[in-house]
């Protein structure tokens, strides 16, 4: 079958590719986050974290500074014990409980680099901080 006259063709060695453009962590990451507080109740952020069927969130304090994350296997960790030690759950506060060594991300990584981060280290979440302060969180599912 022979090609129509206004029809052109074109070798692919031709084709150039335009200007590469990264996908950025800012592209993917939640905005509108659940940010729990260090003097908060363990239990209420289990309530919470049921209740919005997340896996956990940014501690900040009273500045919105981040202190810390706070994850349903730390909450988990704190009912056995409870259970374990016949002690009430109630009493025990988020700060206590909270990993307060946060690995954070850039929000101009490149969402590759982010998901190599995740492969790496193992996390489940990164805030996400500019200039200091907590603008979001991304995650694997993000």
């Amino acid at each position: 079958m022979k090609a129509p006259e206004n029809f052109k063709t074109r070798k692919v060695s031709e084709t150039k590719p335009g200007p590469s453009k990264s996908i950025t962590v800012r592209q993917y990451m939640t905005k509108n986050l659940i940010t729990f507080r260090p003097d908060q109740s363990v239990r209420e952020v289990m309530d919470e974290l049921v209740k919005r069927n997340i896996s956990g969130g940014p501690v900040v304090d009273d500045t919105g500074r981040l202190v810390g994350v706070i994850s349903e296997g730390d909450c988990l960790k704190q009912v056995v014990k409870a259970k374990y030690h016949n002690s009430p759950e109630d009493n025990e506060k988020v700060a206590d409980h909270m990993e307060a060594e946060v690995k954070t991300i850039e929000p101009d990584k490149d969402i590759f680099e982010a998901a190599k981060q995740f492969l790496d280290m193992k996390i489940r979440r990164f805030p996400v901080l500019e200039e200091g302060k907590l603008i979001g969180q991304i995650s694997q599912k993000d």
